[in-house]
Protein backbone atom coordinates (compact mmCIF):
# COMPACT_ATOMS: atom_id res chain seq x y z
CA UNK A 1 0.00 0.00 0.00
CA UNK A 2 2.65 2.21 0.36
CA UNK A 3 3.83 1.62 -2.91
CA UNK A 4 0.60 1.92 -4.95
CA UNK A 5 -0.15 5.22 -2.43
CA UNK A 6 3.37 7.18 -3.27
CA UNK A 7 2.56 6.15 -7.13
CA UNK A 8 -0.62 7.85 -6.98
CA UNK A 9 0.56 10.64 -5.15
CA UNK A 10 3.39 12.01 -6.89
CA UNK A 11 1.49 11.63 -10.23
CA UNK A 12 -1.22 13.77 -8.74
CA UNK A 13 1.50 16.31 -7.32
CA UNK A 14 2.92 16.81 -10.52
CA UNK A 15 -0.37 17.48 -12.34
CA UNK A 16 -1.94 19.60 -9.36
CA UNK A 17 1.55 21.76 -9.69
CA UNK A 18 0.65 22.10 -13.38
CA UNK A 19 -3.15 23.50 -12.21
CA UNK A 20 -1.75 25.93 -9.52
CA UNK A 21 1.16 27.42 -11.30
CA UNK A 22 -1.65 28.66 -13.70
CA UNK A 23 -3.90 29.67 -10.97
CA UNK A 24 -0.91 31.44 -9.23
CA UNK A 25 -0.19 33.48 -12.40
CA UNK A 26 -3.54 34.08 -13.44
CA UNK A 27 -3.87 35.99 -10.21
CA UNK A 28 -0.36 37.98 -10.50
CA UNK A 29 0.70 38.21 -13.84
CA UNK A 30 -0.62 36.96 -16.79
CA UNK A 31 -3.36 39.96 -16.87
CA UNK A 32 -0.24 42.07 -17.78
CA UNK A 33 1.68 39.95 -20.37
CA UNK A 34 -1.46 38.49 -22.13
CA UNK A 35 -4.09 40.22 -21.54
CA UNK A 36 -3.10 44.30 -21.50
CA UNK A 37 -6.06 46.69 -21.26
CA UNK A 38 -6.86 49.88 -20.07
CA UNK A 39 -6.59 48.85 -15.95
CA UNK A 40 -5.01 46.01 -13.91
CA UNK A 41 -8.22 44.69 -12.71
CA UNK A 42 -9.62 43.83 -16.48
CA UNK A 43 -6.23 42.40 -17.07
CA UNK A 44 -6.96 40.15 -14.28
CA UNK A 45 -10.92 39.21 -15.03
CA UNK A 46 -9.92 38.33 -18.43
CA UNK A 47 -6.55 36.07 -17.64
CA UNK A 48 -9.40 34.36 -15.15
CA UNK A 49 -11.34 33.74 -17.84
CA UNK A 50 -8.66 31.35 -19.39
CA UNK A 51 -8.56 29.97 -16.31
CA UNK A 52 -11.93 29.56 -16.23
CA UNK A 53 -11.55 27.90 -20.06
CA UNK A 54 -9.91 25.28 -18.53
CA UNK A 55 -12.60 23.93 -16.09
CA UNK A 56 -15.03 23.64 -19.36
CA UNK A 57 -13.10 21.37 -20.27
CA UNK A 58 -12.48 19.25 -17.85
CA UNK A 59 -15.96 17.20 -18.01
CA UNK A 60 -14.43 16.11 -21.66
CA UNK A 61 -11.72 14.94 -19.84
CA UNK A 62 -14.03 12.93 -17.38
CA UNK A 63 -16.02 11.12 -19.98
CA UNK A 64 -13.01 10.60 -21.89
CA UNK A 65 -10.98 9.35 -19.86
CA UNK A 66 -14.23 7.86 -17.33
CA UNK A 67 -14.46 5.56 -20.22
CA UNK A 68 -11.01 4.53 -20.79
CA UNK A 69 -10.88 3.70 -16.94
CA UNK A 70 -13.70 1.58 -16.67
CA UNK A 71 -13.35 -0.20 -20.02
CA UNK A 72 -9.57 -0.78 -20.33
CA UNK A 73 -8.18 -0.05 -17.01
CA UNK A 74 -7.43 2.99 -14.40
CA UNK A 75 -3.84 2.73 -15.60
CA UNK A 76 -3.78 3.59 -18.96
CA UNK A 77 -5.98 6.43 -18.50
CA UNK A 78 -3.55 7.87 -15.87
CA UNK A 79 -0.42 7.53 -17.84
CA UNK A 80 -2.24 9.34 -21.21
CA UNK A 81 -3.70 12.38 -18.48
CA UNK A 82 0.04 12.63 -16.94
CA UNK A 83 1.25 13.38 -20.38
CA UNK A 84 -1.30 15.79 -21.65
CA UNK A 85 -1.03 17.77 -19.13
CA UNK A 86 2.52 17.76 -18.20
CA UNK A 87 3.27 18.22 -22.40
CA UNK A 88 0.46 21.14 -22.48
CA UNK A 89 2.26 23.14 -19.05
CA UNK A 90 5.39 23.23 -20.67
CA UNK A 91 4.39 24.48 -23.71
CA UNK A 92 2.47 27.09 -21.65
CA UNK A 93 6.35 27.99 -20.59
CA UNK A 94 7.43 28.81 -23.99
CA UNK A 95 4.54 30.82 -25.21
CA UNK A 96 5.39 33.94 -26.77
CA UNK A 97 3.46 37.26 -24.87
CA UNK A 98 1.18 40.11 -26.56
CA UNK A 99 3.76 42.22 -26.88
CA UNK A 100 5.71 39.61 -29.55
CA UNK A 101 2.42 38.20 -31.03
CA UNK A 102 -0.06 40.11 -30.22
CA UNK A 103 -3.92 38.78 -30.38
CA UNK A 104 -2.47 35.15 -30.68
CA UNK A 105 -0.78 35.20 -27.37
CA UNK A 106 -3.83 34.67 -26.09
CA UNK A 107 -5.72 32.51 -28.19
CA UNK A 108 -2.55 29.89 -27.80
CA UNK A 109 -2.75 29.95 -23.47
CA UNK A 110 -6.46 29.30 -23.48
CA UNK A 111 -5.93 26.45 -25.97
CA UNK A 112 -3.38 25.42 -23.55
CA UNK A 113 -5.21 25.84 -20.78
CA UNK A 114 -7.93 23.46 -22.22
CA UNK A 115 -5.46 20.88 -22.86
CA UNK A 116 -4.57 21.27 -19.14
CA UNK A 117 -8.48 20.70 -18.17
CA UNK A 118 -8.75 18.01 -20.46
CA UNK A 119 -6.04 15.73 -18.89
CA UNK A 120 -7.11 16.75 -15.64
CA UNK A 121 -10.25 15.70 -16.09
CA UNK A 122 -9.41 12.45 -16.27
CA UNK A 123 -6.57 12.43 -13.72
CA UNK A 124 -8.69 12.55 -10.21
CA UNK A 125 -11.20 9.65 -10.68
CA UNK A 126 -7.89 7.52 -12.03
CA UNK A 127 -5.74 8.54 -9.36
CA UNK A 128 -7.96 8.37 -6.21
CA UNK A 129 -9.38 4.28 -7.58
CA UNK A 130 -5.72 3.17 -7.98
CA UNK A 131 -5.09 3.95 -3.95
CA UNK A 132 -8.91 3.32 -3.00
CA UNK A 133 -9.40 -0.05 -4.96
CA UNK A 134 -6.24 -1.53 -3.45
CA UNK A 135 -6.95 -0.47 0.01
CA UNK A 136 -8.34 -2.33 2.95
CA UNK A 137 -12.05 -1.77 3.52
CA UNK A 138 -11.43 -0.77 6.89
CA UNK A 139 -8.28 1.87 5.74
CA UNK A 140 -9.68 3.33 3.28
CA UNK A 141 -10.24 6.62 4.15
CA UNK A 142 -6.51 6.93 5.04
CA UNK A 143 -5.24 5.63 2.05
CA UNK A 144 -7.71 7.27 0.30
CA UNK A 145 -6.96 10.64 1.55
CA UNK A 146 -3.27 10.46 -0.06
CA UNK A 147 -3.73 11.23 -3.76
CA UNK A 148 -6.05 13.91 -1.97
CA UNK A 149 -2.74 15.53 -0.84
CA UNK A 150 -1.66 15.97 -4.07
CA UNK A 151 -3.55 18.63 -4.30
CA UNK A 152 -2.37 20.99 -1.20
CA UNK A 153 1.23 19.54 -2.23
CA UNK A 154 0.85 20.90 -5.77
CA UNK A 155 -0.07 24.01 -4.54
CA UNK A 156 2.36 24.48 -1.86
CA UNK A 157 5.26 23.52 -4.52
CA UNK A 158 3.42 26.07 -7.13
CA UNK A 159 3.61 28.95 -4.51
CA UNK A 160 7.31 27.94 -3.22
CA UNK A 161 8.50 28.01 -6.80
CA UNK A 162 6.46 31.39 -7.87
CA UNK A 163 7.44 32.65 -4.28
CA UNK A 164 11.51 32.13 -5.34
CA UNK A 165 10.79 33.94 -9.01
CA UNK A 166 8.03 36.29 -7.64
CA UNK A 167 11.99 37.40 -5.77
CA UNK A 168 13.31 38.77 -8.92
CA UNK A 169 13.41 42.42 -9.80
CA UNK A 170 10.01 43.11 -11.21
CA UNK A 171 11.21 43.69 -14.86
CA UNK A 172 13.51 40.54 -15.39
CA UNK A 173 10.08 38.90 -13.72
CA UNK A 174 7.77 39.85 -16.31
CA UNK A 175 10.85 39.16 -18.78
CA UNK A 176 11.37 35.60 -18.19
CA UNK A 177 10.75 34.91 -14.26
CA UNK A 178 7.02 33.96 -14.57
CA UNK A 179 7.91 31.00 -17.22
CA UNK A 180 10.71 29.13 -14.76
CA UNK A 181 7.35 27.29 -12.95
CA UNK A 182 6.10 26.32 -16.38
CA UNK A 183 9.40 24.98 -17.57
CA UNK A 184 10.45 22.91 -14.53
CA UNK A 185 7.38 20.53 -15.10
CA UNK A 186 8.84 18.89 -17.98
CA UNK A 187 11.42 17.12 -15.37
CA UNK A 188 8.58 16.29 -13.14
CA UNK A 189 6.96 14.83 -15.96
CA UNK A 190 9.66 12.39 -16.54
CA UNK A 191 9.52 10.98 -13.03
CA UNK A 192 5.94 10.79 -12.62
CA UNK A 193 5.87 8.92 -15.44
CA UNK A 194 8.79 6.72 -14.86
CA UNK A 195 6.51 6.05 -11.32
CA UNK A 196 3.29 5.51 -13.08
CA UNK A 197 4.86 2.87 -15.72
CA UNK A 198 5.46 0.69 -12.81
CA UNK A 199 2.51 0.16 -10.90
CA UNK A 200 -0.05 -2.53 -11.15
CA UNK A 201 -3.67 -2.52 -12.30
CA UNK A 202 -6.36 -2.45 -9.25
CA UNK A 203 -7.26 -5.83 -8.38
CA UNK A 204 -10.81 -4.55 -8.03
CA UNK A 205 -10.77 -3.29 -12.09
CA UNK A 206 -8.98 -7.54 -12.82
CA UNK A 207 -11.51 -9.02 -11.13
CA UNK A 208 -14.33 -7.64 -13.57
CA UNK A 209 -12.28 -7.09 -16.65
CA UNK A 210 -13.30 -9.90 -18.12
CA UNK A 211 -17.24 -9.51 -17.56
CA UNK A 212 -17.22 -5.62 -19.24
CA UNK A 213 -19.23 -5.19 -22.46
CA UNK A 214 -18.60 -2.72 -25.21
CA UNK A 215 -21.48 -0.16 -23.15
CA UNK A 216 -20.67 3.61 -22.31
CA UNK A 217 -20.32 3.56 -18.58
CA UNK A 218 -21.78 7.48 -19.21
CA UNK A 219 -25.01 6.09 -20.26
CA UNK A 220 -25.44 3.29 -17.36
CA UNK A 221 -24.79 6.28 -14.71
CA UNK A 222 -27.79 8.11 -16.53
CA UNK A 223 -30.18 4.98 -16.35
CA UNK A 224 -29.15 3.39 -12.86
CA UNK A 225 -27.36 5.87 -10.96
CA UNK A 226 -28.32 9.55 -12.34
CA UNK A 227 -29.62 10.55 -8.63
CA UNK A 228 -26.06 9.55 -6.88
CA UNK A 229 -24.77 11.29 -9.68
CA UNK A 230 -26.55 14.45 -9.05
CA UNK A 231 -25.81 14.19 -5.71
CA UNK A 232 -22.62 13.80 -5.32
CA UNK A 233 -22.06 17.07 -7.79
CA UNK A 234 -23.55 19.14 -5.83
CA UNK A 235 -21.81 17.65 -2.67
CA UNK A 236 -18.61 18.74 -3.89
CA UNK A 237 -20.05 22.12 -5.15
CA UNK A 238 -18.76 23.81 -1.46
CA UNK A 239 -15.23 22.20 -1.94
CA UNK A 240 -13.97 24.04 -5.51
CA UNK A 241 -16.24 26.88 -4.92
CA UNK A 242 -14.64 27.70 -1.00
CA UNK A 243 -11.06 26.15 -2.26
CA UNK A 244 -10.98 28.49 -5.22
CA UNK A 245 -12.46 31.28 -3.36
CA UNK A 246 -9.02 30.85 -1.69
CA UNK A 247 -6.63 30.06 -3.88
CA UNK A 248 -7.39 32.32 -6.57
CA UNK A 249 -9.62 34.88 -5.87
CA UNK A 250 -8.33 35.60 -1.91
CA UNK A 251 -4.93 36.37 -3.70
CA UNK A 252 -6.10 38.64 -6.03
CA UNK A 253 -8.06 40.44 -3.41
CA UNK A 254 -5.55 40.59 -1.15
CA UNK A 255 -3.22 42.61 -3.73
CA UNK A 256 -5.86 44.62 -5.63
CA UNK A 257 -8.38 44.97 -3.03
CA UNK A 258 -6.56 45.30 0.08
CA UNK A 259 -3.28 46.92 -1.47
CA UNK A 260 -0.92 44.09 0.41
CA UNK A 261 2.58 43.31 -1.47
CA UNK A 262 2.40 39.66 -3.63
CA UNK A 263 4.56 38.69 -1.19
CA UNK A 264 1.97 38.87 1.57
CA UNK A 265 -0.09 36.16 -0.32
CA UNK A 266 2.18 33.81 -1.84
CA UNK A 267 3.70 33.36 1.91
CA UNK A 268 0.11 33.15 3.47
CA UNK A 269 -0.65 30.05 0.52
CA UNK A 270 2.93 28.73 1.24
CA UNK A 271 1.49 28.17 5.19
CA UNK A 272 -2.02 27.45 3.86
CA UNK A 273 -0.48 24.60 1.57
CA UNK A 274 1.51 22.73 4.51
CA UNK A 275 -1.10 22.88 6.78
CA UNK A 276 -3.26 21.53 4.60
CA UNK A 277 -0.67 18.67 3.21
CA UNK A 278 -0.35 17.73 6.72
CA UNK A 279 -3.86 17.63 7.83
CA UNK A 280 -5.71 15.60 4.49
CA UNK A 281 -4.41 12.16 5.84
CA UNK A 282 -4.80 13.45 9.14
CA UNK A 283 -8.64 13.99 8.46
CA UNK A 284 -8.62 11.02 6.35
CA UNK A 285 -7.30 9.08 9.32
CA UNK A 286 -9.99 10.02 11.42
CA UNK A 287 -13.05 9.46 8.67
CA UNK A 288 -11.81 5.85 9.41
CA UNK A 289 -13.34 6.23 12.73
CA UNK A 290 -16.35 8.74 12.27
CA UNK A 291 -17.37 7.90 9.07
CA UNK A 292 -16.79 9.55 5.74
CA UNK A 293 -20.19 11.52 5.36
CA UNK A 294 -19.94 12.63 9.17
CA UNK A 295 -16.37 14.24 7.98
CA UNK A 296 -18.02 16.03 4.85
CA UNK A 297 -20.89 17.23 6.74
CA UNK A 298 -18.23 19.15 8.95
CA UNK A 299 -16.43 20.47 5.92
CA UNK A 300 -19.58 21.08 4.55
CA UNK A 301 -20.83 23.11 7.46
CA UNK A 302 -17.51 24.56 8.05
CA UNK A 303 -17.15 26.57 4.19
CA UNK A 304 -20.34 28.04 5.61
CA UNK A 305 -20.14 29.12 8.51
CA UNK A 306 -16.40 30.92 8.04
CA UNK A 307 -17.41 32.54 4.95
CA UNK A 308 -17.70 35.90 6.60
CA UNK A 309 -15.37 35.52 9.08
CA UNK A 310 -12.94 35.44 6.51
CA UNK A 311 -13.34 38.18 4.51
CA UNK A 312 -13.42 40.08 8.08
CA UNK A 313 -10.12 38.56 9.18
CA UNK A 314 -8.50 39.87 5.59
CA UNK A 315 -9.58 43.05 5.65
CA UNK A 316 -7.61 43.70 8.56
CA UNK A 317 -5.17 44.24 5.77
CA UNK A 318 -1.94 42.91 7.56
CA UNK A 319 0.06 40.33 6.44
CA UNK A 320 -0.54 38.08 9.74
CA UNK A 321 -4.51 38.34 9.32
CA UNK A 322 -3.97 36.94 6.14
CA UNK A 323 -2.21 33.61 7.01
CA UNK A 324 -4.51 33.10 9.57
CA UNK A 325 -7.62 34.07 7.43
CA UNK A 326 -6.12 31.50 4.31
CA UNK A 327 -4.52 28.83 6.69
CA UNK A 328 -8.14 28.23 8.88
CA UNK A 329 -10.51 28.60 5.77
CA UNK A 330 -9.13 26.43 3.46
CA UNK A 331 -7.94 23.43 5.74
CA UNK A 332 -11.72 23.20 8.20
CA UNK A 333 -13.52 23.90 4.72
CA UNK A 334 -11.56 22.36 1.15
CA UNK A 335 -9.48 20.62 2.59
CA UNK A 336 -11.53 18.47 5.31
CA UNK A 337 -14.29 17.64 2.43
CA UNK A 338 -11.21 16.83 -0.20
CA UNK A 339 -9.60 14.57 2.34
CA UNK A 340 -12.52 12.06 2.04
CA UNK A 341 -14.37 13.32 -1.06
CA UNK A 342 -12.70 10.46 -3.45
CA UNK A 343 -13.68 7.40 -1.02
CA UNK A 344 -16.86 8.72 -0.30
CA UNK A 345 -18.07 9.26 -3.74
CA UNK A 346 -16.43 5.93 -4.43
CA UNK A 347 -18.77 3.85 -2.12
CA UNK A 348 -21.57 5.09 -3.87
CA UNK A 349 -20.87 3.53 -6.88
CA UNK A 350 -19.83 -0.02 -8.46
CA UNK A 351 -16.53 -1.03 -10.01
CA UNK A 352 -17.90 -1.09 -13.55
CA UNK A 353 -18.98 2.68 -13.59
CA UNK A 354 -17.10 4.41 -10.69
CA UNK A 355 -13.94 6.45 -12.67
CA UNK A 356 -16.95 7.79 -15.42
CA UNK A 357 -18.98 8.51 -11.81
CA UNK A 358 -16.03 9.82 -9.90
CA UNK A 359 -14.86 11.86 -12.88
CA UNK A 360 -18.39 13.11 -13.64
CA UNK A 361 -19.60 14.83 -10.28
CA UNK A 362 -15.72 15.82 -10.01
CA UNK A 363 -15.67 17.85 -13.37
CA UNK A 364 -18.64 18.89 -13.36
CA UNK A 365 -19.16 20.83 -10.50
CA UNK A 366 -15.55 21.89 -11.00
CA UNK A 367 -17.15 24.33 -13.75
CA UNK A 368 -18.65 26.47 -11.34
CA UNK A 369 -15.47 26.08 -9.18
CA UNK A 370 -13.16 27.94 -12.23
CA UNK A 371 -15.80 30.64 -12.91
CA UNK A 372 -15.45 31.63 -8.84
CA UNK A 373 -12.13 33.98 -9.27
CA UNK A 374 -14.05 35.96 -12.04
CA UNK A 375 -17.93 35.80 -10.78
CA UNK A 376 -16.47 36.92 -7.14
CA UNK A 377 -13.90 39.68 -8.89
CA UNK A 378 -17.30 40.97 -10.56
CA UNK A 379 -19.18 41.64 -7.32
CA UNK A 380 -16.54 42.52 -5.85
CA UNK A 381 -17.00 45.84 -8.10
CA UNK A 382 -20.35 45.42 -8.54
CA UNK A 383 -20.57 46.35 -4.94
CA UNK A 384 -18.11 48.78 -5.07
CA UNK A 385 -15.11 46.93 -3.25
CA UNK A 386 -17.13 45.40 -0.49
CA UNK A 387 -17.03 41.48 -0.38
CA UNK A 388 -19.87 40.49 1.23
CA UNK A 389 -21.83 39.41 -1.73
CA UNK A 390 -18.86 37.33 -2.32
CA UNK A 391 -18.81 35.82 1.02
CA UNK A 392 -22.90 35.67 0.69
CA UNK A 393 -22.50 33.39 -2.54
CA UNK A 394 -19.27 31.15 -0.52
CA UNK A 395 -22.34 30.50 2.33
CA UNK A 396 -25.41 29.48 -0.32
CA UNK A 397 -23.04 27.11 -1.62
CA UNK A 398 -21.92 25.12 1.40
CA UNK A 399 -25.50 24.86 2.05
CA UNK A 400 -26.64 23.85 -0.65
CA UNK A 401 -23.42 21.26 -0.35
CA UNK A 402 -24.77 20.37 3.03
CA UNK A 403 -28.33 19.61 1.91
CA UNK A 404 -26.84 16.85 -0.86
CA UNK A 405 -24.47 15.39 1.43
CA UNK A 406 -27.55 14.85 3.98
CA UNK A 407 -29.78 13.54 1.25
CA UNK A 408 -26.99 11.31 0.08
CA UNK A 409 -27.40 10.33 3.56
CA UNK A 410 -30.83 9.10 3.66
CA UNK A 411 -30.94 7.55 0.37
CA UNK A 412 -27.84 5.36 1.12
CA UNK A 413 -29.45 4.48 4.30
CA UNK A 414 -32.59 3.42 2.40
CA UNK A 415 -30.37 0.86 0.23
CA UNK A 416 -28.61 -0.68 3.15
CA UNK A 417 -32.10 -1.34 4.75
CA UNK A 418 -33.06 -2.88 1.40
CA UNK A 419 -30.21 -4.88 1.34
CA UNK A 420 -30.77 -6.15 4.95
CA UNK A 421 -34.30 -7.01 3.80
Amino acid sequence: MPRIALASFIGGLLEWYDFYIFATASAIVFGQLFFPGESRLAGTMAAFGAFAAGFLARPLGGLLFGHIGDRFGRKTSLIATLLIIGIGTFLIGVLPTWKQAGPLAPVLLVLLRIAQGIGLGGEYGGASLMTIEHAPVGRRGFWGSLPQAASPGGLLLASVIFSLVALLPPAQFLAWGWRVPFLVSIIMLGVGLFIRLRIAETPEFEAIRDTMGRGAPALELLHRHKRSVLLATGARLAETVSGNMVKSFGLSYVTLQLGLPREAGLSALVATSVVALMATPAFGWISDRVGRRETYVAGAAFSATLAFPFFWVLNARTAGAVWVGFVVAYTLGPTLMLSVQATFFSEMFGTRVRYTALSIAYQVSAILGGFVPLIALSLLQWDGGRPWLVAGMLCGVGLLSLGCVLAAERREDQLVALVER
